[in-house]
Order: C-alpha cells, then sequence, then structure tokens
C-alpha cells in the first residue's frame, strides 16, 4: 500500500520524474505547469521544503514500495486554523481510490498534526474524479467559482466535525 510522506529533499528526483511522467495527463484537467516549473525544479523544491519549514504549507508524496510517486497532496495558505487542500494522482494509479485514501488520510494530519480545523477545495465542474474524492471524503460545496475561465466548485471540510463523525460510538466531542 503507497504510503503519504511529508515532503523532504531526498523526494526530489522522484517527484520530478512524477510531474513529468504525468504532466499531459495533469493538463487535460488543471492547468499546466509550464516548462520554467521543470527548468528550475530544484530551486523551486527548495523554496517548497523551506516553505514547509515556516508552516506556511504542509506538502506530502503518496509513495509506492520503490520509491516512485503515485500522487501528491497538500496544504497550503495555512492560516487562522484553516488550508487549502491540492492533490493530484499519476495516471497509471488513478480510478484506484488512492486519491480518497491520501485525502482521508492528509484530514487527519491536518487536525491532529497541524491543528487545523477547516479546509478549502476547489475543482472545476468537468474534473468528475476530483468532485467524486471530495464529496466522499465529506467534504461540502459551497459554490461556484472559475478557475482559469473553467467553471468551478469550492468545497470545505469542518475537521473538528469530520473527526467528531469518524470517531467510534462513545468517543469523539
Amino acid at each position: 500500500m503507497p504510503e503519504l510522506q511529508r515532503l523532504r529533499p531526498d523526494h526530489a528526483r522522484a517527484l520530478l520524474a512524477f510531474e513529468r511522467e504525468n504532466r499531459a495527463y495533469f493538463a487535460l484537467s488543471i492547468p499546466d505547469r509550464g516548462d520554467d516549473y521543470f527548468a528550475h525544479f530544484a530551486v523551486r523544491h527548495q523554496n517548497l521544503l523551506t516553505e514547509q519549514a515556516s508552516g506556511l504549507s504542509h506538502f506530502h508524496v503518496l509513495v509506492d514500495d520503490s520509491g516512485a510517486v503515485l500522487g501528491r497532496v497538500n496544504l497550503f495558505g495555512v492560516t487562522d486554523g484553516s488550508a487549502e487542500l491540492g492533490y493530484r494522482i499519476a495516471e497509471r494509479s488513478a480510478g484506484q481510490g488512492l486519491a480518497t485514501a491520501a485525502v482521508r488520510r492528509i484530514c487527519v494530519l491536518a487536525a491532529a498534526d497541524y491543528g487545523l480545523t477547516t479546509l478549502r477545495a476547489v475543482t472545476t465542474l468537468d474534473n468528475a474524479g476530483s468532485r467524486a474524492v471530495l464529496t466522499r471524503t465529506g467534504f461540502i460545496s459551497t459554490g461556484d467559482v472559475q478557475l482559469n475561465g473553467r467553471p468551478g466548485l469550492r468545497f470545505v471540510l469542518d475537521l473538528r466535525r469530520a473527526v467528531n463523525d469518524s470517531a467510534p460510538e462513545g468517543e469523539g466531542g
């Protein structure tokens, strides 16, 4: 089973391979990162680690037994107990429940380890897979949004409620 790991310096090579291998696939549903992202990946990776160390974001990779990156699950824009959720799963791993499992895991980490109480997310209307993941993991649609000129939806998850709703009977707050 793939493991969700906090982003580290030694993930750089596998993460770059993941982004390159899936670039065209990701561009079908989200804006392309552009050539500059790949040309300056080492600097970008170090900047993410610095941002993470400051507590402004929490970056994670979903890694298989061989060390290959199968996905990313990130919490960014951390402020006042809230953060924005972003995730992407490799094309070869799509449709296997990995995104749902990884988002569920990040929700637990967000509440227990990072002290967050609310997560926000957005996705385009034509990204049915992402909308399904958010719905399955308890996110509630809160309205319309435009993402790079494409219609989408905003979502929110109250982690206090989600944690209490998932606790065994007689536990939780």
